[in-house]
């Protein structure tokens, strides 16, 4: 079912169940062994999380550190990844995160995101409808949806699409042959960020690129550094983790003809839809790194401070004592109020920033499939369908569907 791209599986002791499921070993885990060591893809081992609680728990925890440069600790690849930059947002601590965080408040509010969910809807509807009777779910909508989005959003030229498209798809590869190329990829996705601001200083506009230039708290702005990182997430975030997530979500909707039926003749209800999809599917990874500073008690006990700990989100949101028979998909699960959130944008300090954009993309992606094409199936067998291996998010590499 998986297309392998090196000799060693990218995750040793956690491969995917069929049809891009939950690894089986997480469910033992959940019953037996909630912080079991997992081996990650630099080899290096560590203390797995899994239970909701503690999952939870530790990502609110002030002892759950995002700083991992110290030398010697466990990394989750071999070579330059995200972990690195000391600018990035998901990688400081207090008081630094803090900082970054009020000066960052107001730029992502649900009410500047709704501005831009008709433009979104436009796109998607117009991607449908320039995509024909059959055509590749991946390259002809899901890729195209989110980086137009952002792109627009941004001020990024459009023709340049591919390029950061290749650049995205090398650093967040997981596999060690990989590691130069990683840091190539990294260093001109990072010098053409600088490239755009500087474009956008020398003429301003209205794009989003422009009001973070201008973001403040009272007299306190991002230094270059950090004004670099965050365009340079957003336009990975904002194509690549929403459009594995339209991915994701539509394969696992084939999955279940009868669910995207009813999501076609009910759209309304594409809402609570996206957030079982988020539950069900995201992050598409099995999460990153946290160094501990203080002991911290878990249910298996204490993670001693020095520790570095891997809490998995997927595994945390299929939780048995969190979520009623957690590894059934169903569209209704949120139509009520759940006694539990999901935990796909994170929880605490580092609540993912871009949550209201990302929602926004995936309420308008499924609303324009079911509407635009609510006979949608798959064109051949989804138990064939090949997924990507060695890359940090896990989905399939092309989804092959007809429009009735």
């Amino acid at each position: 079912m998986t297309e392998q791209s090196s000799t060693t599986p990218t995750w040793p002791d956690l491969p995917p169940g069929p049809y891009g499921t939950l690894s089986p070993d997480l469910v033992r885990r959940h019953a037996e062994a909630p912080m079991e060591p997992a081996t990650l893809p630099s080899g290096d081992r560590v203390p797995m999380i899994v239970k909701y609680a503690d999952v939870r728990g530790l990502l609110m925890s002030p002892a759950s550190s995002r700083n991992l440069r110290e030398p010697g600790l466990p990394r989750l690849v071999k070579g330059p990844f995200l972990d690195d930059d000391p600018a990035a947002l998901m990688n400081q601590d207090p008081p630094e995160h803090t900082r970054y965080r009020r000066i960052m408040h107001g730029t992502f509010t649900p009410k500047r995101i709704e501005r831009w969910r008709p433009r979104a809807a436009v796109i998607a509807e117009e991607l449908i409808e320039a995509a024909g009777a059959e055509f590749d779910l991946v390259a002809d909508f899901a890729l195209p949806l989110p980086a137009r989005v952002i792109c627009e959003m941004l001020g990024v030229p459009m023709d340049r699409y591919e390029q950061f498209r290749g650049w995205t798809d090398t650093f967040l590869s997981t596999t060690d042959a990989s590691a130069e190329a990683r840091h190539e990829g990294l260093a001109e996705f990072t010098a053409y960020t600088r490239e755009l601001i500087e474009q956008h200083r020398v003429k301003p506009g209205e794009n989003l690129i422009d009001l973070l230039i201008e973001a403040r708290d009272e007299n306190d702005g991002l230094s270059e550094d950090e004004l670099t990182n965050m365009v340079f997430t957003l336009i990975v975030a904002g194509h690549e983790t929403t459009a594995s997530m339209i991915i994701r979500g539509t394969f696992r909707l084939l999955c279940h003809p009868g669910q995207y039926a009813e999501l076609a003749a009910r759209p309304e209800q594409v809402e609570a839809a996206v957030e079982e999809i988020l539950r069900h599917e995201a992050p598409g990874s099995n999460g990153m790194l946290r160094r501990i500073t203080q002991d911290v008690a878990l249910s298996a006990g204490t993670v001693p401070a020095g520790s570095v700990v891997l809490p998995n989100i997927s595994a945390a949101n299929h939780d048995p004592e969190a979520f009623e028979d957690p590894l059934r998909f169903d569209i209704h699960r949120f139509d009520d109020a759940q006694p539990n959130p999901h935990l796909a944008f994170g929880h605490g300090p580092h609540y993912c920033l871009g949550a209201n954009l990302a929602r926004m993309e995936l309420q308008e992606a499924f609303r324009a499939l079911v509407t635009g094409l609510p006979g949608l199936r798959a064109r051949e067998d989804l138990a064939d369908v090949r997924w990507s291996d060695g890359a940090f998010v896990y989905r399939p590499r092309r989804l092959l569907v007809s429009a009735r």
